[in-house]
Formats: structure tokens, C-alpha cells, sequence
């Protein structure tokens, strides 16, 4: 008997793992890029923060005015207004970098569903048609693998739908009574 030697596989292309934990560093070093990045130490901290978050813009830039011209405020320890300003450039600014990763989270998210879709669907349609083989005499070695896929399935056949169980004060027949007239 001749033996056949083995050929080693190998794969040119990193797989999706590999390929996305770069994609998280990536990301993960664009932390360090951004000024003023803060990570929240609570998950009710951006609600704590929302107040005075939420003051206008125009109130800001009154105040940073009020603080550049009176020496009273200064002297009682306001913050700068060139920093009062320089916070709000940096809001503005940086809304939009937030706004575009909020948008690709949501495109990354579309992507993995569409995938997973994919996926399903082929796997749907090939129990399909592994259930009507499986039926066939030349095929009938399906069968387990059928009763496999479909507990791993996890559908257990149609529900009839409940019927309302009558209640006391409800019979099924109750007589009707015309409305009386009166005249």
C-alpha cells in the first residue's frame, strides 16, 4: 500500500479573527490621537454630566466674554476664557468624529447581521433540502443529520393557536336581549 504524503494547508489570507482584533487596536489607538479623551468611570456619569453639558452656547461664550473683562471673576478663581473656548471649539469639533463612528458602529452592526443572514439562509435552505433527501431511499443516510440539525434548530413544530377559555361570567352561548323601546 503506497501512502499518500501529506500536503500542508496553508491559508494566505488572516482570518476574520485575526483581521479584526487589528481593526479593535486600530481603533484603540485612535484613543490617544483624540485631545481630551475621557473615559467614563460610571455608567451614570454622562447622565450626572448632562446639565451643565446642556447649556447653551451662547450662554458659554457670554460668560467666557464676562470673565475676560472683569478682573473680580478671575481673581475669584473662574476658569480662563481662553480654556472656557478652546472646550467649546473642541465640542464642536469633536461631535462630528463622534457622529461618524456612531454611523460606522451602526454600518459594522448592519454588516454582521447581513453575514449572519447569509449564513442562516444557506443553512435553512440546505435543511430543507437534507429533509426532503433524507426521505429518498438512496439518501436516507441523512436522516440522522437531520434529526441533528433539527434539534440544534430548536423548533419543535407549529403552535396551534389558544383558543380563550370561557370565563364564568361570559358563557360561550349568552342570550341576547333586544334593546327595549320605549314609546
Amino acid at each position: 500500500m503506497t501512502q499518500v504524503p501529506a500536503i500542508p494547508v496553508t491559508n494566505t489570507q488572516p482570518s476574520y479573527l485575526v483581521t479584526a482584533q487589528e481593526r479593535v487596536d486600530e481603533i484603540r489607538a485612535m484613543r490617544e490621537k483624540i485631545p481630551n479623551f475621557v473615559i467614563p468611570s460610571s455608567k451614570d456619569e454622562r447622565k450626572r454630566l448632562a446639565v451643565a453639558a446642556s447649556v447653551p452656547p451662547q450662554f458659554v461664550e457670554q460668560v467666557a466674554m464676562t470673565i475676560k473683562n472683569s478682573d473680580k471673576l478671575v481673581a475669584a478663581g473662574a476658569a480662563d476664557s481662553d480654556r472656557i473656548r478652546d472646550l467649546m471649539n473642541y465640542a464642536d469639533a469633536y461631535d462630528a468624529v463622534a457622529d461618524e463612528l456612531e454611523a460606522m458602529a451602526g454600518f459594522v452592526r448592519h454588516s454582521v447581521v447581513v453575514a449572519k443572514n447569509a449564513a442562516g439562509s444557506y443553512a435553512l435552505t440546505t435543511y430543507a433540502l437534507a429533509q426532503r433527501l433524507a426521505k429518498r431511499p438512496e439518501t436516507a443516510d441523512l436522516a440522522p443529520h437531520v434529526a441533528n440539525m433539527r434539534s440544534a434548530l430548536g423548533k419543535k413544530g407549529r403552535k396551534a393557536k389558544a383558543q380563550p377559555a370561557p370565563t364564568p361570567e361570559t358563557p360561550d352561548h349568552a342570550p341576547v336581549t333586544p334593546p327595549s323601546s320605549t314609546k
